[in-house]
């Protein structure tokens, strides 16, 4: 049974407070089917989602199962099933296998039992026949009965729906309608649905009707026309407009017994003709519950072949990250001319007089030594900012992408942790191929004049730090189109605040270098990998001070932890909105 009493949610509005639900007490009983409806802006998702634990109520109490959710604990994730408004399917993937991630998230059990899991709710919801088609060609309907299958993979004793049955034609209507109700005779669900619409209402077992959240009605439709002294569903609504929102709460108050009498015993009386039992209240254990949902590594490697199977099917985002790896390597290399020139020594006097010979040599060396040095520090820096802009389109939409879907399945028991770590596995693997192959295809054109294992090194940790840092920022904003915009600024900077171009003033540089990553893999790369007269050469065109290899690896450690500390507080905050 679930139980409302003296609900309140406001919300700051300006220096005064804005009351989206007022004083809101309700009941409905094991195996019920009941709609929430009311005009637009009533409260209709502001309570489902209150009751989800989504919005946080400002006073009241929800009870479940005679449990007070406020003081005993929430919802486990497996006694509820939220199916939002938005789609909570990927496009790219198939209905079975939308229906099997979300199994293997939420349910743990064997293979042959998660087979019949998935079958089982694929049969439910109607959905066997196009099980192998993929979700960007489904109807609205279609996607409808996809999300309800998806929540029905753990047996959710409550399920919240809202408005799933919006912009459908009224025969689709009808059918999720008609749906709904079934599922909501098995193993004493409730089922509450948020619509807009009046149509069908005769097939709920209950109707709640809100007004500027307040509670209007809440009984039986046979009788809400007769409550509002209209002649049909459709006439409620102008009816509503007739009279102040609390005057209808406060009528409400009046005569509810009397509805709550009359809605009890069809209630009862519904089973009876079904030929069933009503449902008895079950017993909480403990010890099940710990079992029930999938461990943390299980749903992190569940995740991680996800986002494999998405990129795979995203034939954009795959050329796209193929393109990338295949020619700016080659940009680079067009570059490396230059940078293979061998800087002649200059020669010896015995006599310790320099004839005009040796005057041209030492400015023949001079003037290769500076080709060399300026070609070596650009090509260097060019494979960085090149590795930062892949790093930037790894994870600048990876989570703010997908942000309603991440907080669906947070609700749905997805740990925050298990998230960012299949992020990170997926993350390192494309730094990991796009770095060494960066490395490998420009090593073979422009040999590394020096220690190339520290310049591998730091072409990996170029591309790491963004990487993380980018996902800490996607993990943060709101939409993919912020998280994308700052990534972007964030490259555009690397380049004139590294000090490669135009040493910065002793104040600026003091100030931008700890953010910039770029500085710290070139820096690095050239202190700690090249061969002393190619440094000298480097060194002598640039007025740029250098930092210690070793330095250079511990500040771009510390950007790769803290991008991956900020995705991971980003990732945990609550967000739908």
């Amino acid at each position: 049974m679930l139980k409302a009493k003296n609900i309140f949610f406001e919300v700051p509005d300006g220096d005064e407070t804005r009351v989206l639900l007022n004083d809101v007490s309700f009941c409905v009983p094991r195996g019920h089917f009941m709609a929430i409806v009311g005009p637009s802006g009533c409260g209709k998702s502001t309570l489902l989602k209150a009751i989800a634990g989504i919005n946080p109520i400002s006073s009241g109490s929800f009870f479940w199962e005679g449990r007070d959710l406020a003081e005993d604990g929430d919802f486990e994730p497996y006694e509820i099933g939220y199916v939002p408004q938005f789609s909570i399917a990927y496009d790219e993937l198939t209905v079975d296998e939308s229906v099997e991630y979300s199994a293997r998230l939420r349910v743990r059990a064997d293979e042959d039992e998660l087979n019949d899991i998935i079958d089982q709710a694929l049969a439910e919801t109607g959905l066997v026949e196009i099980a192998d088609r993929q979700v960007k060609l489904l109807s609205g309907g279609q996607k409808r009965r996809l999300a309800l299958a998806m929540e029905l993979v753990s047996s959710p004793r409550l399920l919240l729906c809202d408005e799933v049955t919006s912009g459908l034609d009224p025969r689709s209507e009808r059918e999720i309608v008609e749906l709904l109700h079934q599922l909501s005779l098995k193993d004493g669900r409730i089922v509450i649905s948020v619509t807009h619409s009046l149509a069908q209402m005769e097939l709920y077992d209950s109707i709640m009707v809100l007004v500027q959240g307040n509670l209007a009605y809440h009984g039986s439709p046979k009788v809400m026309n007769h409550y509002f002294g209209v002649d049909s569903f459709e006439e409620v609504y102008p009816r509503l407009a007739c009279r102040e929102p609390e005057g209808w709460q406060v009528s409400w108050l009046k005569h509810y017994h009397d509805y709550y009498m009359r809605l009890n015993d069809e209630h009862l009386s519904k089973f009876a003709r079904l030929g069933m039992e009503p449902p008895l209240p079950r017993e909480r254990n403990t010890e099940e519950e710990r079992d029930v949902q999938p461990g943390f590594l299980d749903q992190a490697m569940t995740l991680l072949r996800r986002r494999f199977s998405i990129l795979f099917r995203d034939r954009m985002q795959l050329v796209l990250q193929i393109a990338m790896i295949l020619l700016f390597p080659i940009l680079v290399t067009l570059f490396s001319g230059e940078g293979q020139q061998q800087i002649p020594g200059l020669p010896f006097s015995e006599t310790g007089q320099f004839t005009m010979a040796d005057v041209e040599a030492a400015q023949h060396q001079a003037t290769v030594s500076a080709q060399v040095g300026s070609a070596v520090s650009g090509i260097i820096m060019f494979e960085v900012v090149l590795l930062g802009l892949m790093g930037s389109n790894n994870s600048s939409r990876e989570v703010a992408g997908e942000r309603l879907i991440m907080e669906k399945e947070k609700l749905g028991g997805v740990s925050t942790g298990a998230y960012v770590c299949s992020k990170m596995a997926y993350l390192a693997i494309l730094v990991l191929v796009q770095s060494l192959w960066m490395f490998a295809f420009v090593q073979y054109f422009w040999p590394f004049r020096g220690a190339w294992p520290e310049h591998l090194l730091f072409l990996i940790l170029a591309n790491a730090s963004m990487t993380a840092v980018c996902l800490g920022i996607s993990a943060c904003c709101r939409t993919a189109d912020q998280a994308s915009l700052l990534s972007i600024y964030l490259v555009g900077f690397q380049l004139p605040l590294s000090g490669a171009v135009l040493a910065l003033p002793d104040m600026v540089a003091y100030v931008a270098h700890p953010f910039i990553s770029a500085y710290w893999s070139w820096s690095g790369s050239i202190e700690g990998g090249l061969i002393p007269a190619v440094k000298e050469a480097v060194l002598s065109l640039n007025n740029t001070s250098f930092s210690p290899a070793s330095t250079c690896m511990l500040v771009l450690g510390a950007h790769v932890l803290f991008g991956l500390l900020l995705a991971w507080w980003g990732a945990s905050r609550t967000r739908w909105e």
